[in-house]
């Protein structure tokens, strides 16, 4: 037992321990990374249309690492949300952001799973998502998160499944 805690903790000092380490999800061409980047708003870096504070959490924030490369960061730990809501706080700070590099052929994206205030700030997950729409909704929907929401319900009346008016599943 003294020797596993005195294990746990090495890894712990080094940033590699298991609580905070990217799980692979089986995305073709993910690969886990960990690296410093600013947390910026993309149409701001792209265009100029910078609006105060990243847009306020209604623009797509990605990842400017220090040799230029703007990194898409389209998803967070939990399925199907993204990362706006665990990057907002850090707009134009520098974190360390953990998680799949997905270096797909059309688009490289980051899944961010952990994130810390660069160099040496406290861990926490990529879930804020989750947690905010649950404050939002109702904990009680928050696991299927997705099927309740009533934006996403609009959009479903208005459009359709497949975001085509008028084209319906075959039953």
């Amino acid at each position: 037992m003294k020797g596993s805690m005195a294990i746990f903790a090495a890894l712990f000092a080094l940033g590699i321990g298991a609580a905070f380490g990217a799980e692979e999800w089986g995305i073709e061409h993910e690969g886990t990374a960990r690296f410093e980047a600013t947390v910026v708003d993309i149409l701001c870096e792209l265009t100029g249309d910078c609006p105060a504070e990243c847009g306020g959490g209604k623009r797509q924030l990605g990842l400017l690492r220090d040799d230029g490369t703007l990194l898409l960061a389209a998803k967070n730990f939990d399925a199907f949300a993204g990362a706006v809501n665990d990057l907002i706080s850090f707009c134009g700070k520098r974190i360390v952001a953990d998680g799949l590099l997905i270096h797909d052929p059309a688009m490289p994206l980051f899944a961010l799973q952990f994130k810390r205030l660069a160099p040496d700030g406290e861990w926490s997950r990529a879930n804020r998502f989750f947690k905010d729409w649950a404050e939002r909704h109702g904990a009680d929907k928050a696991p299927e998160w997705f099927r309740h929401d009533p934006a996403i319900k609009d959009l479903i009346a208005d459009d359709g499944v497949f975001g085509i008016p008028g084209l319906k599943p075959e039953e």
